[in-house]
């Protein structure tokens, strides 16, 4: 399975970015997609992620400014970012995990998209 994301790029303080992953390959079940970024020397930390039952889980520090969303039809995953801050930038990455009916769980992750919040 293999994970296409978009949507990175430069924006101003305060400004809203919006990101899109999509999945493609055989699977027969895709059950959490989410978002992790990278900050340069930091390690990769969850962003926020959305199970297929359950609830969808957010870190603090983008409560109340990012929401997650998917459709589980096309099988993609965005990100809406409003009011970012520098402290955003970073290499944004999408994960899912997914099933092909065996037992077996596995996870993919997209090549990341870089977000720079700049003025």
């Amino acid at each position: 399975v293999q994970l296409q994301a978009c949507g990175g790029g430069l924006v101003q303080p305060g400004g809203s970015l919006r990101l899109s992953c999509a999945a493609s390959g055989s699977m027969v079940s895709l059950d959490v997609m989410g978002w992790y970024r990278q900050a340069p020397g930091k390690q990769r930390e969850l962003v926020a992620t959305m199970p297929t039952v359950g609830s969808t889980q957010y870190a603090d520090s983008v409560k109340g400014r990012f929401t997650i969303s998917r459709d589980s039809a096309k099988k993609t995953v965005s990100l809406q970012m409003n009011s970012v801050k520098p402290e955003d930038t970073a290499v944004y990455y999408c994960k899912a995990i997914w099933s092909r009916g065996s037992g077996s769980w596995y996870e993919s992750w997209g090549q990341g998209t870089l977000v720079t919040v700049s003025s």
